[in-house]
């Protein structure tokens, strides 16, 4: 069988190792700085986002990084 994936929209910030306190607001406390890189805590585990990585909230409110080039293939800008 193939699925496809429901058009949903997302918030998402680009960690650009400047705007700490942004990601925070996005994901309620559920990251933490460690030099340049993000640790992200999810249900999974914790997971790390360097910079240029995309901060995405997901429909249930979690967060997770996503590298550029697939953030890029898998999501437009909303206007």
């Amino acid at each position: 069988m193939k699925y496809r994936k429901k058009p949903v929209e997302i918030e998402a910030v680009l960690w650009s190792g400047f705007n700490y306190e942004e990601v925070c607001e996005l994901g309620d406390k559920k990251v933490q700085r460690s030099g340049n890189n993000l640790l992200i805590y999810t249900l999974e585990g914790t997971m790390i986002a360097s910079l240029g990585d995309y901060i995405i909230k997901g429909v249930s409110g979690e967060l997770y990084p996503c590298k550029p080039d697939i953030f890029k293939l898998t999501y437009e800008k909303v206007e």
